[in-house]
C-alpha cells in the first residue's frame, strides 16, 4: 500500500500537548508515513524542527499572515538565518506557511493589508534566494498570490502548495500553470460545499495533493453544530489519522480507489516538495 503524506499538519499545536506522541502513531498505523508541520510564526521555529526530527516527519519554516500584526521587521531576518543555518537539513522542505488573509476583518484593513503583503513578498524573495519551494496561506486572497507569485518568480517556475485551496477553476489553473499543487482536507467531506467538491473531482490528478492541517478544518464527522456543543456533546479533534478517511471521500467524488489516489497525491507532494522523497520509508 502506497503510504499517506500529509502535506499540512500543525502538530505542534497546543491541542496535542497531552498526547502528541500517541497521536503521530496513531496516524502511522493508518498509514501516514510523513507529515508536514509549517511554522507560524518565529517563535515556534525551533519547536517544529525538533517535533519533526523527533518524529520523522518534515518542517517548513515561514511567518503565516495571521501572526503578521505581531511580527517585526527583524523576523524576516531571522527566518533568512534559520534557512541559511539549516539549508543542509532533509527534513526542511519549504518556506511556509506564509501568504494573504483577506477574510479577517483585522487583516482587511489597508495598512494591515500591505503589511500582509510586505511580509508575503519578502518571504518569497527568501524562498527564491534559498531555493526552497512555498507553502502558502490562501483565504479570499488567490488573486493577490498569483500576483506576487508572477512578480517573483520570473526567472522559473515554483514549487510548492496552495493550502486548503477553495478558489475557482480559473484561480486553480493558474496556481497549477506556476507549478503549485492544490492542498484539499475536511473541507471538501462536508456536502454542501458543492463548488469544492466539484473542484476537487475535476480537476487534473496531477494537481492534488492531500492535507489535514490538523487540529483545524475538522471533517464533517468529527463537527459538532453550536447547539451541539451547548447540549455539551464536545467538537472532535483532527488529527493526521483523518487523512486516509479524507482521502476516501476524495476517492469516491472522484469515481477511483482510495489506492490509486495515493499513489498519485505521493506523487505529487513529492513533485511540489522533493526533499521528501528522502524521507519516505524505504
Amino acid at each position: 500500500m502506497t503510504p499517506w503524506i500529509d502535506t499540512h499538519c500543525h502538530l505542534d499545536a497546543a491541542e496535542f500537548d497531552a498526547d502528541r506522541e500517541a497521536v503521530r502513531a496513531q496516524a502511522r498505523a493508518q498509514g501516514v508515513a510523513l507529515c508536514v508541520i509549517p511554522a507560524v510564526q518565529v517563535t515556534n521555529f525551533d519547536t517544529v524542527r525538533a517535533l519533526a526530527h523527533a518524529q520523522g516527519d518534515a518542517y517548513a519554516l515561514g511567518i503565516h499572515p495571521l501572526y503578521v500584526p505581531q511580527a517585526q521587521d527583524t523576523d524576516l531576518a531571522v527566518l533568512d538565518a534559520q534557512l541559511t543555518q539549516h539549508r543542509q537539513d532533509p527534513r526542511l522542505v519549504a518556506v511556509g506557511e506564509i501568504g494573504l488573509d483577506f477574510f479577517v476583518p483585522a487583516l482587511c484593513e489597508p495598512a494591515m493589508r500591505e503589511r500582509q503583503e510586505f511580509f508575503y513578498t519578502e518571504q518569497l524573495k527568501l524562498a527564491r534566494r534559498h531555493a526552497l519551494p512555498v507553502i502558502l496561506h490562501v483565504r479570499r486572497s488567490a488573486d493577490r498570490l498569483l500576483k506576487g507569485l508572477r512578480q517573483q518568480g520570473r526567472e522559473s517556475a515554483w514549487q510548492g502548495i496552495a493550502h486548503a485551496f477553495n478558489g475557482s477553476v480559473q484561480q486553480a489553473q493558474a496556481f497549477n500553470g506556476l507549478g503549485l499543487k492544490l492542498g484539499f482536507g475536511g473541507a471538501l467531506t462536508y456536502e454542501r460545499a458543492l463548488q469544492l467538491r466539484r473542484l476537487a473531482s475535476e480537476l487534473p490528478p496531477e494537481a492534488i495533493v492531500l492535507e489535514t492541517d490538523a487540529p483545524d478544518i475538522a471533517p464533517q464527522w468529527l463537527y459538532t453544530t453550536a447547539q451541539q456543543r451547548a447540549a455539551g456533546l464536545p467538537q472532535g479533534r483532527n488529527t493526521p489519522a483523518e487523512l486516509p478517511r479524507i482521502a476516501q471521500t476524495l476517492a469516491d467524488l472522484r469515481g477511483c480507489s482510495a489506492q490509486h489516489l495515493a499513489e498519485q497525491t505521493t506523487r505529487n507532494a513529492l513533485a511540489a516538495l522533493p526533499r521528501l522523497a528522502a524521507l519516505l520509508p524505504g
